[in-house]
């Protein structure tokens, strides 16, 4: 899927929060990185209920179509303390008062891409929510990378949600195909 940068109509309000968000005149934007899916649903379920604008965060080259070998290569990534490009930027920030950050946990934090993301556009006085999907070991060190690489930005507390579906299907999927000799 391409980049998206979409205006988007107000929608009901959603669920009450355990911390409000500040009202102001400034947009919302819904910018998320998703390998699975998982993620990109949540980020769909926030752009048809907020008035927000959605901001596809891509790789300028994509990983790979296997999940063990994206595992391998945003390990590296991670190690190396990479900042991989991006397939395209947000021509502005200026507009938004509110950034919901969606993205995978990947190797116990935020996926290089999204330090990336952080890194090349301006949050300063901007307010972060976050919004995490993971694979069962929870957030990791990801409000610490959200906070050093948007120092300037008010974060707040957002949503998490255990989603390890890719990695069970493939698996599942293997050990189903073990137990009928089929190669």
């Amino acid at each position: 899927m391409s980049s998206l940068l979409l205006p988007l109509a107000a929608g009901s309000a959603s669920a009450a929060q355990t911390e409000t968000a500040p009202r102001s005149d400034g947009k919302s934007l819904v910018a998320f990185f998703s390998r699975s899916g998982n993620t990109r649903v949540i980020a769909g379920q926030l752009s048809r209920t907020l008035p927000a604008d959605l901001f596809e965060i891509a790789p300028a080259t994509p990983y790979p179509a296997d999940y063990f070998q994206t595992v391998e290569q945003a390990r590296q990534e991670r190690d190396r303390n990479d900042r991989p490009p991006l397939k395209a930027l947000l021509p502005s920030t200026a507009s938004y008062a509110t950034v919901f950050l969606g993205f995978p946990i990947w190797g116990e934090t935020a996926p290089p891409l999204i330090r990336t993301f952080l890194t090349v556009h301006d949050l300063a006085g901007k307010t972060i929510i976050p919004f995490i999907t993971h694979g069962g070991f929870g957030l990791g060190n990801s409000q610490a990378v959200l906070a050093s690489h948007a120092p300037r930005a008010r974060l707040m507390e957002g949503f998490s949600m255990q989603a390890p579906q890719e990695r069970q299907t493939i698996e599942r999927v293997a050990g189903w195909l073990e137990t009928l000799k089929v190669r």
